[in-house]
């Protein structure tokens, strides 16, 4: 698939692979409509790429089908739509203060799962109504992030690889399930990716997670997350799968 001149949302557009995202989408020329709850950020990114920004909390149905619709009223309805919204709070099953609380663990599959889904959902009944953009049928292409802790879950994520966990089993499904309208379904699970979040760990800790990479042993870029959604959306060959990004890491207990 061609993006150029199509339409694109990209959630958790206001930092890290969600922010590269949109402006590699937007410099394949795709118009972008960029999503999160982070405003104030989001209208900067929005200006330097030529998109726009729009608010919407991906968990509420109500925030997320206003944000679809004004986005669909400035660009047409969404030919692609990446996934980057979420969380990753670190807490123990049982840790000193007792059981883990439920609602903090519903938050995180509300943010991660529950709302990938809700944008997807969103998205996709849109393109059913839409034309084919060619003789294969093809209609769009939803990119949705996991992690490879959804494989290789560390101390302390329950919930974070629980809620990636869910997305990886969504995607052969979503992908059956949305076949008949063209629409191809693909998730990315990124390893150590060097976002605002990680880089924001000790210097020592930041050290022993790059080395647990057999090569390249360095943590990997928001713009190689970038890159790999451009050659996804291309080739339309990949549909149904989940492609881990990291350097062959496979992550220790520790």
């Amino acid at each position: 698939m061609n993006i150029s001149g199509h339409a694109a949302i990209v959630t958790g557009a206001a930092s890290g692979m969600g922010a590269q995202t949109a402006q590699a989408l937007s410099s394949a020329g795709a118009k972008v409509a960029l999503m999160d709850v982070q405003r104030d950020k989001l209208d900067e990114i929005a200006k330097d790429i030529g998109g726009i920004a729009i608010e919407c909390d991906v968990t509420s149905a109500s925030s997320a089908e206003a944000a679809v619709t004004e986005a669909k009223h400035a660009h047409g309805a969404a030919r692609v739509l990446v996934n980057c919204a979420g969380i990753a709070p670190a807490k123990r099953i049982v840790g000193r203060d007792g059981p883990m609380s439920l609602e903090d663990f519903r938050q995180v599959i509300d943010v991660n799962l529950i709302g990938s889904f809700n944008m997807m959902r969103l998205v996709a009944a849109d393109l059913y109504a839409e034309d084919a953009l060619d003789d294969v049928g093809e209609r769009g292409v939803i990119v949705n992030t996991a992690s490879v802790a959804a494989f290789e879950g560390q101390i302390g994520q329950a919930a974070y690889s629980a809620s990636k966990g869910g997305i990886v089993a969504l995607t052969i499904q979503a992908a059956r399930d949305l076949s008949g309208k063209g629409i191809r379904v693909i998730t990315i699970a990124p390893g150590f990716i060097a976002t605002p979040m990680l880089l924001e760990m000790p210097e020592d800790v930041q050290e022993s997670l790059a080395q647990q990479a057999p090569f390249p042993k360095r943590f990997g870029h928001p713009e190689e997350y970038s890159k790999l959604v451009l050659h996804v959306i291309d080739n339309q060959m990949i549909n149904g799968e989940v492609i881990r990004l990291d350097g062959a890491a496979r992550m220790q207990p520790r």
